[in-house]
């Protein structure tokens, strides 16, 4: 697994290397800085103390582990969580019996594949109490063909939006004073001038991108614009399953009510999870300032896997948690979850066809 952002590799020996994965695994248990002497009762290896203590100096001044407030013992940092992804970290096999609960669970009478993806994701949520989020077989080939209007009265039209897989939805949008229908027309014109042909999931930022320009054209353009938001947000969400957002209060590191506003806005937004999902990785894991700009993910970390549907169709499958999450453990659920949904797929396409 790669991480988007390089990190600068220091070589570590075997003793360090047991001692960083020790401290993250142990971390990720019980949420508290690790101390040597709690160490040394933990490593399978007899080592002294004082050696502990050396090593530990050596792995902060690398940047893997760091002191939290005026603790003795550490934590990891970003970087050693991302040095234990990309060499440490080795997906756990799960037990017969939370496979029997995934088989069972996805052998339901579906009646359409929504309700399969649907449910990976509750699945996915129940099973590791993170927030899960599925994406269907063929979204990211889902693009915008356009956008129109159909007069419904002299105050009123119908904001018409079609995509390249035949989704078409619509919303009805109060025409305000003073604003005439053939103004109404050039802004849609405009819009679609830059965005036809584009991803649904990218629609949203781009028109954002361009509000001043829109704002300048015509006074009320922003206030449509909140419609054509609300259109494309229940497109892409026609797309991906998100279960347990609930969770997402779970990890919180403070009370702060809008970090969680502000996480959850980012989780229900379609642009911003668009580009969360944005992989070309069979399996990837990302942690931290590597998932949004702003810092709202900072301590959180989201694991994907691709799926194949047997249709030669593409989905994903993720879980958003906190960053000491139990690695070894979600990776082995998600590989097991993304084999038993690709064969659940392949048998439904299989009798829809038959």
């Amino acid at each position: 697994m790669l991480s988007a952002k390089k990190e600068v590799i220091v070589m570590l020996t075997e003793r360090q290397l047991l001692i960083l994965e020790t401290i993250i695994q142990d971390y990720a248990n019980v949420g508290q800085p690790i101390g040597s002497k709690k160490l040394q009762e933990q490593l399978p290896v007899h080592v002294s103390s004082a050696t502990i203590r050396n090593e530990m100096a050596v792995l902060e001044q690398a940047g893997y582990i760091m002191k939290e407030h005026l603790s003795s013992g550490r934590v990891p940092s970003l970087s050693g969580y991302r040095y234990y992804i990309d060499n440490l970290v080795k997906p756990t096999k799960i037990d017969q019996s939370a496979l029997e609960v995934i088989h069972s669970a996805l052998a339901n009478n579906f009646s359409k594949v929504d309700e399969i993806i649907a449910m990976s994701a509750r699945l996915l949520s129940e099973m590791t109490d993170y927030t899960a989020i599925s994406l269907k077989p063929g979204s990211k080939d889902v693009k915008l063909e356009g956008f129109r209007l159909v007069p419904l009265g002299s105050s009123q039209v119908m904001l018409i939006m079609v995509t390249n897989d035949g989704t078409v939805d619509s919303q009805v949008y109060n025409v305000p004073l003073g604003i005439h229908g053939d103004q109404l027309e050039a802004v849609v014109r405009l819009i679609n001038e830059e965005v036809v042909g584009l991803p649904i999931e990218e629609v949203s930022a781009r028109l954002q991108s361009n509000a001043p320009k829109l704002r300048n054209y015509l006074r009320e353009s922003i206030s449509l614009l909140d419609v054509f938001d609300n259109v494309l947000s229940r497109a892409f969400h026609q797309q991906v399953f998100v279960d347990g957002k609930k969770n997402l209060l779970n990890y919180l590191t403070s009370d702060n009510i809008e970090q969680f506003k502000s996480i959850y806005s980012f989780v229900d937004h379609s642009s911003s999870l668009g580009e969360l999902l944005n992989t070309k990785r069979d399996f990837a894991v990302m942690i931290g300032d590597e998932l949004a700009d702003d810092n709202v993910l900072t301590d959180y970390s989201l694991i994907s896997a691709k799926y194949h549907d047997g249709n030669n169709g593409e989905g994903l499958i993720a879980i958003l948690g906190p960053t000491n999450m139990q690695y070894s453990k979600a990776l082995g659920l998600i590989d097991a979850l993304r084999s038993e949904l690709s064969q659940r797929l392949s048998n439904y396409y299989r009798d829809f066809n038959d």
